[in-house]
């Protein structure tokens, strides 16, 4: 059964590892529906998060074929425990000042705030879980959304995992 997969890759911060494990992905017929790359706790390691999804078996099989990329040095499935997942988002929305309360009262809601105002927009910041992001953008889709950019989630596991 297809289910949603967030995978953690710590690999060698090296020019084109990005590409040879998004070529793998692509290759195995999987769609990455998000992917952050970053430094990691380790000087000169980076740490990959992206999520998926696929079956199990086909994500059994990635992960294999990750491991025998040179530069990868560990891969964990860390969907399959309890798991702290954030999202940033940049949202910029058409914001007459008559619409503004309204405005402010969905960014006072949701913990977001409003990090630029020029005449006739607001630029706001939202970080959360996927799900709390692409409700924000819903609801400020009625006003006009100008601009949205996102980070894509990045994720560990909880406690001392």
């Amino acid at each position: 059964m297809s289910r949603k997969h967030t995978i953690a890759i710590l690999v060698n911060d090296q020019p084109g590892v990005l590409q040879r494990v998004s070529g793998l992905f692509g290759r195995r017929g999987f769609n990455i529906e998000s992917i952050t790359v970053g430094a990691s706790e380790e000087p000169g390691l980076s740490r990959m998060v992206i999520v998926t999804t696929g079956d199990g078996n086909t994500l059994e099989q990635v992960q294999k074929q990750l491991y025998k990329l040179i530069d990868v040095i560990k891969v964990i499935d860390i969907s399959g425990s309890p798991m702290v997942a954030r999202e940033l988002g940049l949202i910029k929305v058409n914001a007459e000042p008559s619409s503004r309360p309204e405005i402010l009262g969905i960014v006072e809601t949701f913990r977001a705030a409003v990090v630029d105002i020029g005449p006739t927009t607001l630029v706001v910041q939202a970080v959360g879980d996927t799900d709390k992001i692409d409700a924000m953008v819903e609801l400020l889709k009625p006003y006009g959304i100008r601009e949205l950019s996102r980070t894509g989630v990045t994720a560990m596991n909880r406690g001392s995992r």
